[in-house]
């Protein structure tokens, strides 16, 4: 019984909340800073008929055609869910990982796989709904060079939220959460070679560096969005919301929808249009993932100093 009590007093611990709290801040300062990357990374991958590819150049287009405001156009509603989905995230990852690796022993490769994927799980199903709403509202005045795509006309998150459920029903808010969940590989690998390549970096009680930092998230990104690109791009136009479908709901219909979908972009643009936007993309994941776990580490090293914890992170 006391076991139980203990286990749940660390879950519940002032130290996983600093993580949950330090993941999310690091997540908000960073997307703020590359968020235009991010604008051109969703328009190229939901507008098929945009031609231009390079990112400086669509970055260049937007700005001109609706004004260079419409680079941060849905700022709030993804900080807004990026905070959230974070602090769940690094919330439920530091909650394994007390339960998972006790005592001394260091963290293994396939425990942080394994506590990635859980963590992943969670967040996808708790935090879909509001990706859904992000989605749309940053899309919300594009000019679209596809005329199947339509305008939609929401005004903020709430109103987004209620037109959606009245409209399409409460099932759409979790739009695109098959291909999310099969994405949780790519945090789940990102966390993986992340804390493998900070535990090589930190033998010995080695002091690593915020640059060691920023380079060590920036390749563990990398894999991971090289590695999952396609889907992603499926799930941004199915979160998106204009993808005629002829399959019925459902497991099955969802699958075949993913399907669906990646067997067209091959048929009208090879096997490269499933990674149209790739470059924004990694300019975006990579940068914005380097700079949230400098901000983070930064963050709960701080904090844990201050209020005299003290304690060693396990890696």
């Amino acid at each position: 019984m006391s076991e139980n009590a203990g286990t749940a007093v660390g879950l519940l611990s002032y130290e996983t909340l600093v993580h949950a709290v330090a993941g999310a801040m690091g997540s908000m300062t960073a997307m703020t800073v590359f968020f235009p990357l991010d604008t051109a990374r969703i328009r190229l991958q939901v507008d098929e008929n945009r031609k231009s590819r390079s990112t400086p150049v669509v970055l260049a287009e937007i700005a001109k055609e609706e004004g260079i405001m419409s680079l941060y156009r849905g700022w709030f509603p993804v900080i807004s869910s990026l905070c959230c989905s974070n602090f769940v995230y690094f919330y439920t990852f530091n909650c394994l990982k007390r339960v998972m690796v006790t005592g001394k022993q260091q963290s293994k490769p396939s425990k942080d796989l394994a506590m990635g994927f859980i963590s992943g799980a969670v967040n996808v199903l708790l935090t879909t709904p509001m990706w859904v709403v992000n989605t749309r509202l940053k899309l919300q005045g594009a000019k679209f060079r596809n005329e199947e795509l339509h305008q939609t006309h929401y005004n903020g998150i709430f109103d987004a939220f209620s037109q959606i459920i009245a409209k399409e029903g409460v099932g759409t808010l979790w739009n695109g959460t098959l291909p999310s969940l099969v994405l949780v590989f790519n945090p789940a690998v990102q966390f993986m070679f992340y804390e493998a390549m900070k535990r090589r970096a930190g033998q010995g009680g080695r002091k690593i560096s915020s640059v060691e930092i920023f380079l060590i998230g920036a390749i563990a990104k990398a894999i991971a969005t090289s590695a999952t690109y396609p889907l992603q791009t499926v799930q941004a136009i199915l979160r998106f919301g204009q993808y005629k479908s002829q399959e019925k709901g459902g497991l099955v219909g969802s699958l075949r929808n993913v399907v669906d979908l990646l067997m067209d972009r091959i048929k009208k643009n090879g096997v490269i249009g499933l990674y149209k936007g790739l470059e924004a993309k990694l300019l975006q994941t990579v940068l914005t993932a380097a700079l949230m776990f400098v901000v983070y580490e930064k963050i709960a090293a701080v904090t844990f100093k201050l209020m005299g914890l003290n304690k060693k992170l396990k890696h």
